[in-house]
Order: C-alpha cells, then structure tokens, then sequence
C-alpha cells in the first residue's frame, strides 16, 4: 500500500473507533524477535499496521538491507499479525510515523540493559517531535538483533577489517563513542568557505545524433541540493548546537532563499555577494537508470575577489573569529578564499581546520601548501600528491612532508577504497580501513568526513577515534545521493554500534 493510502485508511480507521498500532524498521530478517514484537503490538489495538524503510533509506551498518524492499515488505505482509503494509522513505526519521498518526507506536525492547541505554541516546532528540501525541509502547519482542545476526553469521567484511573493528571495539566501548560525540553539542564552530549549488538533471539515452556523433538524451527530471560549504555546515549542525556559516554568493540570481530553505535552523548564514559572479553552480547530468554522470558544466567565476568585498569580509572575520571554538576553512578554490583572508584568519582562531579541495576548475593551483600553521588539516589521496608533487612515494611519506611543510598539528589524508592515514607533528601515524560496502554517489563524501572530524580532533580526541568517526561517517556518505541531506548523528550511532559488533 503506498503511504498517502496508508494515511488515509488509518484515518478512516480511527474515525470508525479503531485503535490502530504502527510498527516501523528494516525488518531485514523475520526472526523470532520480530514475531514477538509484532504479536504484541497486536494485541495492543485493533488493527496493525507495518511501515518498511525503502533500500536507499536503509543505513544501520553494511551491506544493509541483505534483501529488497519489496521482499522485506512482503514478509511482513505475509504474517497473520499484520494489516497494512507500507514501504516508506526515511530521509527524516520516523517522519512516517508524523504522517500516519497510529493511536500507539510499538517499539521493540533493548535485549540488554546497555543496549537500551545506547537507543535512548541515539532516539533522543526524535521521540517528542516525531512520535507527536502516539502512546509509546515498548513491546517485549527482538530478543533477537537482526544486525547481530547479520554480523555473526553473514561475511560482510574481510577479516582484516573484521579484525581492525575487534580490536578497535576492546579500546572504546560503543557507550564511550557515545559519550565522545555528544562532547561536541556545546562547541560553537565558525565556518568558512565556498558555496555550491549542485543541480543532477536526470536523462536517459534516446540513440545516436544521425547528424553529430554523439548520443541524444531526453531530459527526465531534476534535483538541487546546497552542497560545498552549505552541506558541511548541515553536518555540522547536526552534532553542534551553534554554527555560524560565512560564505560567498552572486549578486545576480543569488540562489539566497534556496540556500537558507536548505540550511538547518541552527545554522546562523553571513552572505557576501560578488557583483562580477554567480552564485557557483554545478550541474551535473546523469544517466538515471545506470546512476552515470554523462556530463557537467559549472557557472562561476574564477578570479578571486578583491577591492571592497575582500575587505569587507576581512573585517568581518577579525570582528567574528576569536568568538569561535573552532573555525574551519573548506576552500573549494573558486575565488573566495584569499590570501589575505587566510592570514587574518590563522592570525586569530584558536584552533583552525582546513581542507583545500581539488577538482576540474583548479587542479594543481589549490593546494594546501598556501595555508601556515593549521591545527587540522583534512586532503584526499590526489589533493596530497599534488602539494607534495608527488606522484610515486608511499603515502606515509608525502602526509609526514606535508605535516612538516605547513607545520600541521594533524593529518588526515583519505584513500578511497584504501580508507585513511592519519599523522600527527608527534610522529604518530594510524591506518583506519574502509567500511564502506555500497556506494550510490561519492560526490560530498569528503565534505562528511571533514565537517565530522574537525569537531572531534578540537575536542581533544586522539588520532585513531578521530580517523574511525571519519571513516564511518563516510561509509554513510557514500550512500547518499550527491548532496540530497547530510548525515545525521544518531545515523552514525547506529552503524558505528552494529560494526563495532562485528564477530
């Protein structure tokens, strides 16, 4: 049943004096838990129904959903215990459960003590506003965890990572990951750097051009999302309660109520505008039925800015930056960030996070090398071998002469599929391996791993939790499609808790 039919059925239901139950998850494995549960939730009222999260929407930990939607939903319907079934998105958590309005929402029981403890904090800020007026109840079902099961006895990582993780879990408790993250709420973070719209205009062949040799495709639909620093500053207001967003937009067709519509409310904007730019943007198009990028353009100006508007920010910053935590430079190269904005900024952060990005408008000319002293310092493999000029040496070596090079307090360079190094200016180096087992798009998975990781070296963490948090949150950007929302904290949480259950 799709879920506008859903919603209305219940409606009717509850109109004709019906208790109706609801019941929302992965339901990947019908094991004796879900039975249980779902008995339970039952008897609780006259009718049940089952909300199914759809694959793209699915994120508790890799290779997650083992089976379709429609199979998983057709499981669920399967069992006598159940009324209506639905497959449902959850880009926002439980926002079905908003929609739907069940007189009582059924949630299955923690088997453990510490595990209760861990679904409380990772549901906190959700129950009140999604539950809405829902009686909570808390059936006695999934003595049976689906993720452990799917740990123990499926194969979803090689052992050298099977090994990493239980090696890793013995060092930091899932509750002491936690207990880190939610260190970084009170943290007030200045954030600094260029602003993107990224538009994915979908299409599909048609055939050959009978005139050009080049293939027709016919335009399907499209999608906008604030990526760059836009999307940085959604990751980070997700696990900080006060950020603060300077940035660069057009004068002409600004983009400026998009942006704002797409900012999370804790997100405090300062605009500059250019008067001789756009507002960056990069449209992309995408062969919708094998998720291909064909083709892009991009619409900006590429000479950095100067005269009254460089000024202007400058004071601006020297005004602002010292109010901050922290403050993080995402330099995307396209005209903002100047050197004279970089001095006034290293002259007066306390501590100072930067990444310098690599693609087709600057490669070989936005290079890390520009910036002195930064406590931080987040690059990707190319982005490395490009300051360092580089293209052969082990990569240990070139994050160590990098270090040296800008006097970096900490490293972190990204390897792709080979996960990350971490080097500090102590000589500590850490490989953490990828965890990542399905990827949708990599486009802002960097941005994900900069906006998580920066907060958590601030905050005092060691090398190896820092480069663990960023590789996690990765696995996760990677399934999202290109800056379509950012990953949320308790997300994290949970793929964080099922990997660190490895067996």
């Amino acid at each position: 049943m799709l879920i506008n039919d859903l919603i209305k059925k219940v409606s009717q239901l509850k109109e004709a004096g019906k208790t109706v139950v609801q019941s929302h998850g992965v339901f990947d494995l019908v094991h004796p838990g879900i039975i249980k549960h779902l008995e339970e939730a039952k008897v609780r009222g006259d009718v049940l129904v089952v909300t199914v999260i759809r694959d793209q929407d699915v994120r508790r930990g890799p290779g997650r959903p083992i089976f379709p939607e429609t199979m998983r939903a057709g499981n669920v319907a399967s069992l006598q215990q159940v009324d209506y079934v639905s497959i449902v998105e959850e880009a926002t958590p439980f926002e079905c459960v908003k929609m739907i309005k069940p007189d009582i929402f059924a949630k299955g029981q923690a088997y453990k003590e510490r595990d209760r403890k861990i679904h409380e904090k990772i549901y906190e800020a959700e129950k009140e506003f999604y539950f809405g007026k829902s009686t909570i109840y808390e059936t006695q079902g999934f003595s049976f965890s689906s993720s452990n099961l799917i740990n123990s006895f499926l194969d979803i990582y090689p052992e050298e990572i099977k090994t990493f993780l239980q090696k890793f879990s013995k060092q930091y408790s899932f509750e002491q990951v936690v207990n880190r993250i939610e260190t970084l709420k009170k943290m007030r973070v200045l954030l600094i750097g260029d602003g993107i719209i990224d538009e994915y205009h979908y299409c599909t062949a048609m055939g050959r051009s009978s005139k050009t040799p080049i293939v027709v495709n016919k335009y399907l639909t499209h999608e906008d999302f604030a990526g760059a620093v836009f999307i940085i500053a959604n990751h980070i207001a997700g696990i900080c309660e006060k950020v603060h967003l300077v940035t660069l937009l057009g004068k002409k067709d600004s983009r400026e109520d998009f942006i704002r519509q797409n900012l999370r409310p804790n997100v405090q904007p300062k605009f500059f505008f250019r008067e001789d730019g756009p507002t960056v943007i990069k449209r992309r198009y995408i062969d919708q039925y094998r998720n291909q990028k064909l083709f892009e353009i991009n619409y900006l100006n590429e000479d950095y800015i100067n005269g009254d508007c460089e000024v202007g920010i400058i004071d601006y910053l020297k005004s602002v930056v010292s109010d901050y935590d922290l403050v993080l430079v995402s330099d995307f190269g396209h005209g903002f960030i100047t050197d004279r904005m970089i001095k006034a900024i290293s002259r007066h952060a306390k501590i100072f996070a930067v990444n310098t990005q690599t693609n087709a408008a600057n490669t070989g000319y936005n290079m890390i090398t520009k910036y002195k002293k930064p406590n931080f310092v987040c690059l990707d493999e190319t982005e490395a071998r490009l300051a360092t000029q580089d293209k052969f040496s082990d990569i240990e070596s070139i994050a160590r002469r990098i270090v040296s090079k800008i006097n970096s307090d900490f490293l972190i360079v990204t390897l792709g599929k080979k996960g990350s190094i971490g080097v500090d200016n102590k000589g500590e180096v850490n490989y953490t391996p990828i965890f990542s087992t399905k990827v949708v798009d990599t486009v802002g998975a960097g941005d994900a791993f900069f906006a998580f990781t920066a907060p958590c070296f601030a905050q005092g963490m060691p090398l190896d939790f820092v480069s663990f948090v960023g590789n996690a949150v990765g696995a996760l950007a990677v399934q999202i499609m290109g800056n379509k929302k950012p990953v949320e904290k308790h997300e994290l949480l949970e793929f964080m808790h099922t990997i660190l259950n490895q067996r």
